[in-house]
């Protein structure tokens, strides 16, 4: 068994993304359950990932009057990117979901803009930031406009991955005044002599930076996930559990990166 050396910025990751996993207000599934990597588009070129994930078992009651509860819901969201620079990539979604009833219903949009910081050839470890900022339906939150910054810390080596995303939550505009939230996303991931990967991602809140506590109430989600490469398509599928009462029991997801060529 390999055993790595205790103090480094390796093991200090490594002891992160245990926290995370470890530790998230109760939420439907968000449009998009995914951790945030070094993947970028290249200056001109075009990206396209359809973001989809299905609440098996979840909270049938509304969280206030007007909510759409997560149970039996399917949300598909597309994301249209393109490279600025090599360092930043500015990315789009739209937002939309499948009701318990079959009622359609598009739920908002987003826009993100996401830098990565520089690397050298060969290096392992990559860091990097997202803001998102974005407009939703009544029935995903009773605040229409919201931001997101997200940190992007990771280690990647030819076998394993590992990634951490710290966010801060906020309210732009609305009619219920709320706290900035703090959440923490992680990734660990092992790549098999098959060429896919298989790991678990945790999606963790942590509550109001103010007041942060009360772990039990939060929602926390771990999921075993599957990394794979189908003919230049990228997908990711995942099988989550919810660890606590303000969690959705199960959730499936799927995340699909299209091929599109450059300009």
């Amino acid at each position: 068994m390999n055993h790595f050396p205790r103090n480094t910025p390796l093991s200090r990751l490594i002891g992160l993304l245990l926290v995370g996993a470890s530790a998230s207000h109760a939420y439907a599934a968000s449009e998009e359950i995914q951790v945030y990597m070094d993947e970028m588009n290249a200056p001109g070129a075009f990206g396209l990932d359809v973001h989809s994930n299905y609440v098996v078992k979840g909270n049938r009651t509304p969280d206030y009057p007007g909510a759409q509860a997560p149970g039996k819901v399917f949300r598909l969201t597309p994301e249209l990117s393109v490279g600025l620079t090599p360092t930043l990539d500015l990315g789009a979604y739209l937002l939309t979901s499948i009701g318990p009833g079959g009622m359609t219903s598009v739920d908002g949009e987003k826009i993100r803009l996401k830098f990565i910081a520089p690397k050298y050839e060969g290096q392992a470890y990559f860091w990097g930031a997202n803001l998102e900022v974005g407009r939703v339906a009544h029935r995903l939150d009773q605040n229409p406009w919201n931001g997101q910054l997200k940190g992007i810390i990771g280690y990647r080596t030819t076998r394993w991955t590992m990634a951490a995303n710290p966010n801060i939550d906020w309210k732009i505009a609305g009619p219920v005044a709320g706290p900035a939230m703090l959440g923490v996303d992680s990734k660990l991931a092992y790549k098999t002599d098959a060429g896919y990967e298989v790991g678990a991602e945790s999606y963790n809140g942590f509550g109001q930076i103010k007041h942060l506590g009360h772990l039990n109430q939060q929602s926390q989600t771990l999921f075993g996930v599957i990394d794979t490469d189908i003919h230049g398509w990228d997908v990711n599928l995942g099988v989550g559990r919810g660890l606590t009462p303000a969690s959705d029991r199960w959730v499936l997801k799927a995340i699909v990166s299209v091929p599109l060529k450059s300009l």
